[in-house]
């Protein structure tokens, strides 16, 4: 499919490949190797952070660990 990036450096997205994906607002960009890669983000709200560090805090991980996971994941 064809699609045109506007003056606003602007894309809209083919209704044909937004059905094919499912719902979301937000996107994660990322180029690899010359390419435009948008995968679909899930968005915690605020009031769910709480909980997520209480399940990390119960499963003994370490900040440390959460680093060491995040350098691992932008290696690859």
């Amino acid at each position: 499919m064809l699609v045109k990036i506007t003056s606003k450096n602007q894309i809209t997205i083919p209704k044909k490949v937004i059905e094919n994906i499912p719902k979301t607002e937000y996107f994660e960009v990322e180029i690899k190797d010359g390419k435009i890669i948008l995968t679909p983000v899930k968005v915690v709200p605020a009031n769910n952070l709480e909980k997520i560090r209480e399940k990390i805090k119960k499963l003994g991980i370490s900040k440390k660990d959460i680093e060491e996971a995040i350098e691992w994941a932008r290696e690859s």
